[in-house]
């Protein structure tokens, strides 16, 4: 990032809240709502610290969506449709990973024991009957890591979304945005328990990371896909993977 830049987000980042109505670019976040056990979803909590912040010049539109396998892909279409983002960051709940993770890829297959929200178990099930086997992210990976590295936030690049609703979510966004004439940059991130949840699931071995520096790293992402865009104004589009071979694996993570 040049200097020049980089104070221009700063200033834009100082904006009041009455100039907010000035702004008309927007960026789309997500998180869940609590699922299972689990009484409260950090990503939840993150998405809406942000909600209204304008960040690297644009308005951070937030939506918590239910962990409902069977509407995520029509609510994702709605929040795309209502706020009509420059792109849009998903993020969701890996109790057990121990930093930030990018999500690379979404494989077509819902594949999980622990029901969602209204109660659907699905089973070795694609998501998108005769729909590519999986889709590549499509925000700038190797810098959203840099830009974390250069302020102290610990992340990663993961290749694997689980085949819970945090990798449907991937993979039906990617779908919905790389029709969207121009393509819609799309990606998602997985965030650690919060320290008391930690305490709570035992804190010698789970992971965790404060509220406070999940929030950072979202905003740090934002900026560096914001200068990613300005950088390659033709984003590029959804890449598909026709055929490959999965070997799903249980998990519960949304």
């Amino acid at each position: 990032m040049s200097p020049r830049l980089g104070e221009r987000m700063r200033r834009c980042d100082r904006c009041s809240a009455e100039n907010l109505r000035f702004v008309s670019r927007h960026v789309l976040l997500t998180g869940f709502e609590p699922f299972g056990s689990h009484s409260v979803n950090p990503s939840e909590l993150l998405v809406r610290s942000l909600e209204g912040r304008v960040v690297a010049g644009l308005v951070v539109a937030v939506r918590v969506l239910p962990v409902e396998t069977r509407t995520l892909r029509d609510r994702l279409a709605a929040a795309l449709a209502e706020t009509s983002p420059e792109f849009v960051l998903g993020t969701g709940y890996a109790p057990g990973r121990g930093a930030l993770a990018l999500e690379r890829v979404a494989l077509n297959v819902a594949d999980f024991e622990l029901p969602d929200a209204a109660g659907v178990v699905r089973r070795n099930e694609p998501l998108e009957p005769g729909g590519p086997d999986a889709r590549f992210a499509t925000i700038p990976a190797e810098g959203i890591v840099a830009a974390w590295g250069a302020v102290g936030i610990p992340g990663y690049v993961s290749n694997s979304a689980g085949t819970y609703l945090c990798n449907q979510w991937l993979y039906d966004a990617l779908a919905l945005t790389a029709s969207h004439p121009p393509a819609i940059p799309a990606g998602f991130v997985h965030v650690p328990a919060l320290p008391a949840q930690a305490m709570e699931l035992g804190a010698e071995r789970t992971p965790s990371m404060t509220l406070d520096l999940m929030r950072k790293g979202v905003e740090a992402a934002i900026e560096s896909i914001a200068l990613w865009q300005h950088a390659n104004p033709a984003a590029p589009r959804s890449r598909a993977v026709e055929k490959m071979w999965i070997l799903p694996t249980r998990t519960t993570r949304s």
